[in-house]
Formats: structure tokens, sequence, C-alpha cells
């Protein structure tokens, strides 16, 4: 009987472009090999130890050891290669049409409904870097005391402001108007809308940990919802909460990166609790893809590798882990946008038979239909689980 299921995603971790990333600009994206190609090699050995280099070559990764855990890669079906659309895929829902983006700002219909409702002008409406806006128009801002909107890669809505000059509470009433209105849109309905506070220290803009995400809800149910229903804990561990619009969860863990992330993840494994821990680890997309800082990139992977053991041995012996990623961000592109690439699948359990290739999975569904199976949730509607394979092994 399963008593934990731990997912870790490890967010932009992609490893090889789909058939269709012609179609996305990202042929020849390959996060993880790209990275090891370019400095060498990556030294991972836990992550080999279960088995990441039988799944794809990387430079640095022994295809050749007995592994420890099931391994494979996992093919995106929904639309897109977005952060939201690759979770909710995960669990039990695939999105047909992609969230949209604004790679030349936001539209007028759309600026205009929320200034007029906000009472106030706004700055910016372009894709920038969170950081680098505030230091760019943080001086305006401060002057006129208009919000700075800007957008990403990502499909999101994002509503920077001081913290001095408008209050946390004004500026999430902000975000909540401006969910609203592009929910009520139709074709404007973004994936995330984000208060991003900030204050300033010794003359340097600094975000604070204030932030909030404002996201559309699933639209049907997912394997959080149907596990909650049946009385499991699930617990969402970094943004998790904000992908699902805090649905689905008995308990919230908001983190400040990817150390953070683990830890909390270990003291959840520890309860005495059964369900799902469901964990997302931000740093390497948020940090380092989108800068397409390939060495910083590759420290973050090595810490997470560092700490994987503690993973391990705070599973009880009916736990499964399994690591995956929701999209690719390959640092070393010209781009710093995500990049549509499969994903990794490393399944590690004390029960699970003898490890073995799960070979290339159709949908990231078949990893949410698994945990399903596992804690005998409803059918999901899509994916193909492939817990048989895990109990009786190689």
């Amino acid at each position: 009987m399963v008593e934990k299921i731990i997912l870790i995603v490890l967010d932009s971790v992609g490893i090889g472009e789909l058939p269709d990333a012609k179609d996305y600009g990202d042929e020849g994206s390959n996060t993880l090999g790209n990275m090891a190609k370019a400095l060498g090699g990556l030294d991972l050995p836990n992550l080999e130890m279960l088995g990441i280099g039988k799944i794809e070559p990387i430079v640095g990764i022994s295809p050749d050891i007995a592994p420890k855990g099931f391994y494979g890669k996992m093919a995106e079906v929904s639309a897109g290669k977005d952060t939201t659309s690759g979770h909710w895929e995960i669990a039990g829902i695939i999105t047909d049409k992609p969230f949209p983006t604004y790679p030349e700002g936001f539209p007028d219909e759309i600026i205009n409904a929320f200034t007029k409702e906000i009472g106030r002008k706004i700055l910016g409406n372009k894709p920038a870097s969170g950081t680098e806006i505030i230091k760019e128009l943080g001086e305006e801002h401060i002057r006129t005391c208009c919000p700075i909107i800007y957008t990403s890669a990502d499909s999101v809505f994002q509503v920077a402001a001081c913290e001095d000059v408008i209050p946390v509470p004004e500026l999430y009433r902000m975000c909540e108007i401006a969910r609203r209105i592009l929910s009520a849109s139709g074709g404007h309905n973004v994936g995330r809308v984000i208060a991003r506070p900030f204050i300033i220290q010794e003359g340097k803009y600094i975000r604070t940990e204030r932030r909030k995400d404002f996201s559309v809800l699933p639209p049907s149910s997912t394997i959080l919802d149907s596990a909650l229903e049946k009385g499991y804990e699930v617990i969402g561990i970094g943004k998790i909460g904000d992908i699902f619009a805090h649905r689905g969860l008995s308990l919230e863990i908001h983190t400040a990166g990817n150390d953070e992330g683990v830890s909390q993840t270990i003291n959840c494994i520890k309860r005495k609790t059964k369900g799902i821990i469901f964990t997302n680890l931000i740093d390497f997309d948020m940090k380092y893809g989108h800068r397409n800082d390939v060495k910083g990139y590759a420290q973050a992977l090595k810490e997470f590798d560092n700490r994987l053991p503690e993973i391990m041995d705070a599973m009880g012996s009916e736990d499964i882990l399994a690591i995956t990623a929701d999209h690719g961000c390959d640092p070393t592109t010209p781009s710093t946008d995500h990049s549509r690439e499969y994903v990794p699948l490393l399944v590690y359990g004390c029960s699970l038979g003898m490890p073995k290739s799960l070979g290339i999975r159709k949908t990231f569904a078949d990893l949410g239909a698994t945990v399903a199976e596992a804690l005998s949730l409803p059918q999901l509607t899509c994916g193909e689980s492939f817990l048989g394979e895990l109990i009786t092994g190689g």
C-alpha cells in the first residue's frame, strides 16, 4: 500500500527537443544535454545513480550503471511550453489552446480597462526582466505613483510597485482587478497575474517575498482534487498553490528558493500522513534558464543532486518519489524563453520492483495516471498508468 507519493518538478530541466519543437522556434534545444556539452560535462552522481544518464546521452554522466531508479522521458501533449500547462498536464489536464503571451505588451483594450478601474496610469507594458524593469522605471514610479506593468515569455500580467508608494493590500487589489478583466476578455485570459512588491534599500530596488499570484482556475478536476476528496493530505510546496489557483491542497508552503523547497519537502516526507507532496523548484527556470546563466544553472543542479540522498533517506518503505520537469529552458541558446522539450522521468521507491526503462511516455499525464492508480483515485480521462511496470520491474 503506497503511503506517500512525492512529485518533485525541477522547473525547466528539459532533456531534448520534442518532435514539434520547430513549431515553437526551439529546434536544437536540450537543456541538460547542451549545458553538459557547454561545460565539458555535468557532475550529478545521485541523479546518475537513479538513471538519468540512461535516458539520453549527457556528457559527464554514465549510461552504463545499474540504476536504483526507473527512468524514461515524457512528451507534452498540451499546446504551449509554459509552467501552468506543464503542471496541469502532470495532474491530469490537457490544455488544447496555449495561454496567450504578449511580446509587444498588452493591447489598449486591456490597459484602458485596467487604468480606468484602478484610477491611475501605468508604466512599462512590455516584456522585461522583473529586476531590470524596476531599476529602469523605479524612479518614475516613485514620482508618479503609477504601477509598473510588464510581462515575460510566460503567460503573465505582472504588476510591480514599491510598498511605500502603493501598499501591498492595494497592489493585491489591483491584481484582482486585472485578473477579472483578463478572465472576462476571452482571448486574453493569461495563466497568472502576479503582484511584485519591492522596496528601496540603500538606493537599490529589491523585490520582497510578498509576491502573490492570481492564477486562472483549472478547467476540471485534477489528481490533487481527487486525493483531497478521498481524505489524503495534499501538500503543495513552492509555487504549486499558485499554479493550481490554491485548489486541491490541504497545505501550501511557499518557499524562497530551491534549498528551502528541498528542506520543506524532507520535513513533509517525515510527517506521519498519507497522500501527495508536490514540489516545484523554481530557481532553475527563474534565476538561470531565463537569464542564460549556464554555470549558475549547472551549480543549482549540483546543489539539488547533493541533497537528493536526504530526500531518499527520509522516505518510508512504501513511499514513491518521482522527479520530472514541466518544460525546458535551454540556457545555451540565444532565446531566454522556455523551450519545447521532453522532460526526464525518474522514479524511486524501496518497495518497487527491479528498475528498468519506462520508455518515452506519450504525455505528462502518464505520471498523474500512475499517482491516481497508486492511491486508488478515480481514473483520469487522459494518461496511461505505468504503476504495473513499477511493481513488476525488470
